[in-house]
Order: C-alpha cells, then structure tokens, then sequence
C-alpha cells in the first residue's frame, strides 16, 4: 500500500506538480469529448451498414457479421462508458479524490478498460478462426458455423474479458489513478499481484494478435491458391469471402498497430530491473507519458475498426476500382450438393 495513509488504495502519487493555470489548461474536455463523438459517430454508422447488410447480399447470414457487429457494439460501448467518465473528470479538473474518494468509479473505469481493451483483440482471433475454417475447411463449416453460435462465441469472449477484468477486484493486481488525473488502469509495479495481471493482460492480448496473424496468413495462402490454381470453377472463392478476409486483415492491422505498443510497453515496465515504480508507488515522469501516449494510440482501435468495414466492402472498392464490377461473380469455396441423378427409363 502507498506510504499516504490518507488516500484511498486507488490514489498513488504522480510525479507532477500543476499549478491551477495548468491544471485549466490540461483539463479541458473539448479534446475527450470530440474524440468520443468522432468516435460514437463512427460506430452508429457501422452499425446502420451492419444492419443493411444481414438483410442481403451475397452472404446475408454469415457469422462473419455476427462476430463483425459484436465488435462494432463493443467498441461503441466502450468508447460511451470510458469516455464519459473522462470528460466528467476532465471537467471536475483532474481532481479524482473529490468525486470519487472511495475508488468505487475508478475500480469500475478500471474494469472497464481491461473489458473493451481486450474484447477487440479476443474477437479478432474468433473472426480469424472462422475464416479459417471456412476457407481452408468448407466441407465441415456448415456444421460447425452459424449465426446462433457467432453470438453465443461473442458472449463467451465478454464473459472471458469481464473475468479477467474483475481479478484486481478479488486481489490479483489493483487499480489506480492514472497520469493526469483522468482515468484508472492495471498498476505497473514490480508486486507480484500487480505484475502477474500486468503480464497476464499484455500476454492474454499479445496471443490474441499472434493467433489472428497466423490464422490470416493461411487463409490469404489459401484464397490465393484457389484463385491462381489450377482447381475447378466451383471451387473458386465468391466475391463476398473475399471482401471478408479483406476486412479481417484491415481490423488485423489497426489492432497490431493500436494495441502492441501498449502491451509490449506493460511487459517491459513491470520486468524491468530495477522496478519501474517506486515503494511509494511513484513512476517517472516519461514512465507516465509513454503510458499515457501508448493509451490514446489504443483507444484508436475503437474509432478505426468500424472504418476498416464502411470502407473495405465490395460497393466501395468497386467505385474505386470500376474494373471490379466487370468480373463476373465466381463461386462458392464450399462445394455444391450433388444433384439428383435423372431417373433411369424401363430397361
């Protein structure tokens, strides 16, 4: 526990002094608040082109877009809790202790951001395996793949983020107060609680992006030998697995690029030697800036990924690429029924 006695056990002291001018200056809500709207606005159109799309197409019921739309919701929720507690603290002057003295907010912002942090990276390796058993399995997917058990996947992968994200509250690492003042994360010490859930969530998300690459890298090997290969017609790809294994890599992508800064950065600060806070619970002040900047290049994730769908569908890149319209539709990957043979005539 921290040497002041008087704060709560979310309260560790930071390594910067504001004076009140400063304080105004940091605290202005107009940069959160914009940065939620955008991203708001950038999940409710997704959502809208979503819904559009599970009424037609050529794959209406996929359960690509099943897990496709838990992830759209994810973020939109994500950004709605996390970023109305940041304007509200931005608003209250970074001063947590006064409207939250007993850390019951930042216990539930702290939750709060291990849930939708690592909701995105667990559902982009269960849209990977779909995809590769899709393609590189056709035969078994119909068994194996339906929009019932896309959500009932999407609810396992809450339920497994929520579980994760309630161990500090049980005793496995905490939660504290972040620089400057506006928001609750794990705690970088070098304790053993703190960093085992430190380690356990970088590595937890770190395998997450791992899997999703390794899973995409097969399945675009596989396209790309069906499509250059010498198998037949029916066996060819249609235009719809395509523009979803396009998507994937997209949200494959924004992921790795949002997301293993942070978590390499938390790896490294709670193994370094010697340990990067303090027995008073102190980091330095570019410990809590690369914190703080790793983070807000995270929360960019939740803005990019519904992007990654309004852009890369088929009535977009066809705009784009008029000579996309002119080829002409190919085939299922998965093989067609046999027909039923003619009846035969009296011998």
């Amino acid at each position: 526990m921290w040497s002041n006695a008087s704060l709560g056990p979310c309260f560790r002291p930071i390594n910067f002094n504001f004076t009140l001018e400063e304080r105004r200056l940091i605290a202005s809500p107009w940069f959160p608040a914009s940065f939620c709207v955008v991203g708001l606005s950038s999940n409710l159109v997704a959502l809208s082109v979503l819904a559009s799309s599970h009424q037609g197409g050529l794959c209406p019921r996929s359960p690509f877009l099943t897990f496709l739309c838990g992830l759209v919701l994810t973020d939109f929720l994500g950004l709605l809790v996390t970023g109305a507690i940041v304007v509200s603290q931005h608003a209250a002057l970074l001063d947590w202790r006064a409207g939250d003295p007993s850390c019951h907010l930042c216990h539930f912002m702290g939750v709060a951001m291990v849930f939708f942090g690592l909701c995105p990276l667990l559902l982009g390796a269960a849209m990977a395996s779909e995809r590769f058993l899709g393609i590189t399995r056709p035969f078994s997917r119909p068994a194996v793949a339906s929009p019932r058990r896309a959500w009932a996947t999407v609810g396992l992968v809450w339920a497994l983020a929520l579980g994760l994200g309630l161990l500090p509250l049980l005793g496995l690492g905490r939660y504290t107060v972040q620089y400057p003042g506006s928001w609750c994360f794990l705690t970088l010490a070098a304790r053993p609680g703190d960093a085992a859930f430190g380690l356990l969530f970088a590595c937890l998300g770190g395998l997450s992006v791992a899997l999703s690459f390794l899973l995409n890298t097969v399945s675009v090997a596989t396209l790309c030998r069906v499509y250059h290969g010498g198998e037949a017609a029916q066996q060819r790809p249609r235009d719809c697995e395509v523009e979803m294994m396009v998507q994937l890599l997209g949200i494959m992508v924004v992921a790795s690029v949002c997301w293993l800064p942070l978590l390499v950065f938390i790896g490294h600060t709670v193994l370094r030697t010697p340990p990067a806070m303090s027995p008073a619970g102190q980091l330095s002040q570019a410990t809590e800036r690369q914190l703080l900047i790793y983070l807000r290049v995270a929360t960019w994730n939740q803005i990019l990924d519904p992007w990654v769908y309004i852009l890369f569908r088929r009535a977009v890149l066809r705009r784009l690429h008029p000579r996309l319209s002119a080829r002409p539709r190919s085939l299922s990957l998965r093989p067609r029924r046999a027909s039923r043979p003619a009846a035969l005539g009296p011998l």
